[in-house]
C-alpha cells in the first residue's frame, strides 16, 4: 500500500491506555494496518505520524523507560 492511498476517514482511533478525562497528553492509534498512524488526541484534525511497527515499538519502549 502506498502511503498516499492511506484513507484514514473512516479509521477506528484507540486512544492511550494513559489518557485520562482531563485532556492530559494522549495519542491515538489505529491498529491493524501494515503502518502504525499516531496523532494527537486533543488535535484530532492535525497531520498523522506513520511509524513502522518497529519503529512504533521503539517509541513505546522509550516513553515506558522514559516515564
Amino acid at each position: 500500500m502506498r502511503v498516499s492511498q492511506l484513507n484514514l476517514s473512516g479509521a477506528a482511533w484507540r486512544k492511550s491506555s494513559h489518557s485520562n478525562q482531563e485532556g492530559g497528553d494522549c495519542v491515538e492509534i489505529v491498529d491493524g494496518l501494515t503502518v502504525v498512524p499516531v496523532r494527537d488526541s486533543k488535535l484530532t484534525d492535525s497531520p498523522v505520524l506513520l511509524l513502522s511497527p518497529t519503529a512504533f515499538e521503539g517509541l513505546v519502549n522509550y516513553a515506558k523507560q522514559s516515564a
